[in-house]
């Protein structure tokens, strides 16, 4: 499902040197056109294709239906395509799209190396390109290491402001229960080749720290599924089995309900465990159980205004001829059993 890393620096090498890229112009600081610096205003019907990975995922089919209905509203023909997990099937999709005479071409790219290949592509074919939750560079396979100006405008969320509201969620449950640094670990699970992953979790780290200082932090990679960051994290129990209490935090709700699974097979109380989930759609369905749980809490990203945000921002672009941000935040709600189901959080 995942290569390995060495893999995807070969390919990704391969993309560089086969297509010659440059460095894309685009201006620093507030806006991005690296994404449809040539595309020209439409007049007539515009036409945009929606391409995500994990579409089956409960955030993405959220996202995919804000995308539709704010599709409609414009008059937009929108087709949407699950990539699932194949990144290479991320390029021959914006070739089926650029066929298929779309306008603009919204993407979640299932791995960040086909970045460059996406960007020509969409390019060569001269249609708008914007990313939403997910960065990709015109330049190189890693987002992390590319500069500002040459990242693809994106939509979404801030990974900072995300992960900063984890962060102080879990320190306010862990005051709470009374633990102590010394019997306490952190299992922070993500997949450490996506940039708003690293985001994440790195700015939930700095703010739990700033709050309860002195809590050692594990970091798991994982591939941000339940079943592989159970796992992972099975496995890191495991190795730390004089541990009494644990707060788990991750990239999403994936990872963190992972943890939670694995810790409760491990023979893990839910009252030794604080889980703080970050999209709420798994997260929600351990509350509707009655019965205890390590998930404590989570914060509630909503897919459906990523995606009506996404098609309205594109919208701007080929209507109005309107620059792309270089970024653009969706607003978020941190939940827990008491709240999820008032603040509009959708149980699958």
């Amino acid at each position: 499902m995942f290569r390995s890393p060495s893999h995807r620096v070969a390919v990704a090498t391969g993309l560089l040197l086969s297509l010659g890229l440059s460095t894309a112009a685009c201006s620093s600081g507030k806006t991005s056109d690296a994404g449809g610096d040539r595309v020209a205003e439409v007049d007539g019907k515009i036409s945009i294709t929606y391409l995500q990975k994990q579409g089956d995922q409960e955030y993405f089919i959220g996202e995919a239906a804000g995308a539709e209905v704010k599709a409609t509203e414009l008059g937009i023909d929108l087709k949407v395509v699950n990539l699932g997990n194949d990144a290479n099937k991320t390029v021959s999709e914006v070739q089926s799209a650029i066929a298929q005479k779309a306008n603009g071409v919204i993407i979640v790219v299932p791995d960040p190396a086909v970045g460059p290949q996406v960007v020509r592509t969409a390019k060569d074919g001269g249609v708008a390109l914007l990313t939403s939750d997910d960065q990709i560079c015109t330049t190189g396979p890693d987002p992390a290491a590319c500069g500002k100006a040459d990242l693809v405008p994106r939509i979404g969320f801030s990974g900072a402001q995300m992960g900063e509201e984890v962060g102080r969620r879990a320190a306010a449950e862990y005051r709470k229960a009374g633990w102590t640094a010394a019997d306490t670990r952190v299992v922070s699970a993500w997949k450490q080749d996506v940039t708003v992953c690293g985001d994440r979790v790195a700015a939930a780290k700095k703010a739990f720290d700033a709050a309860v200082p002195g809590v050692k932090t594990l970091d798991v990679p994982t591939d941000n599924t339940p079943t592989g960051a159970q796992d992972k994290i099975a496995a890191t129990v495991t190795a730390h089995a004089g541990v009494k209490h644990w707060v788990i935090w991750g990239c999403n709700d994936e990872n963190v309900m992972g943890g939670v699974t694995a810790l409760a097979n491990a023979g893990v109380e839910p009252a030794d465990v604080i889980g703080v989930g970050l999209g709420a759609y798994l997260a929600c369905k351990e509350w509707q159980a009655d019965k205890p749980t390590g998930m404590k809490a989570a914060l509630f990203i909503n897919g459906r205004d990523v995606g009506a945000l996404a098609v309205q921002t594109m919208y701007d672009k080929l209507r109005n001829g309107k620059d792309f941000p270089a970024e653009a935040f969706a607003p978020t709600t941190m939940v827990d059993r008491a709240s999820w189901k008032t603040a509009g959080v959708t149980c699958g």
